[in-house]
């Protein structure tokens, strides 16, 4: 009984939510990574240690990840004889955080619906019998 109901506006139709989301993106750190890149591009690394409280070892490793699937561009240098590394997200980063981004959105739509249509108090029906009358005074 159960199962013939679902997809016929009784039951949604149960997806997974999340399965759109990209592991590589959403992970917490490369995350951060791409929309401080994005908010600052380029941004040295550095500052981004700093932001994200990791490592110089751990943010290199989210950091291959990132340039490895071509959403980052890590450039190295040398001002005088200190060395630099800046970090400029690319189009293809970009546009996958976008994608992750409204994944997180709908998401979000789907949990705020589902909490609106448990605040809301459900429609009264009344049986015909249970009508009040109305007097024809």
């Amino acid at each position: 009984m159960y199962h013939s109901l679902i997809g016929r506006g009784s039951i949604p139709k149960l997806t997974d939510p999340a399965g759109g989301l990209e592991d590589l993106v959403h992970q917490r750190f490369r995350l951060a990574i791409l929309t401080i890149a994005l908010e600052c591009s380029p941004v040295q690394f550095g500052h981004l240690q700093r932001a994200l409280d990791l490592t110089p070892g751990n943010l290199g490793r989210h950091l291959g990840v990132l340039e490895e699937a071509g959403l980052i561009k890590v450039s190295k240098g040398f001002a005088g004889r200190r060395p630099w590394t800046a970090i400029a997200i690319t189009s293809a980063g970009r546009k996958a955080l976008r994608a992750e981004v409204a994944v997180l959105k709908a998401i979000v739509v789907r949990v705020e619906l589902v909490e609106t249509r448990r605040r809301s108090p459900a429609p009264r029906t009344f049986a015909p019998s249970a009508m009040p009358r109305l007097s024809s005074s």
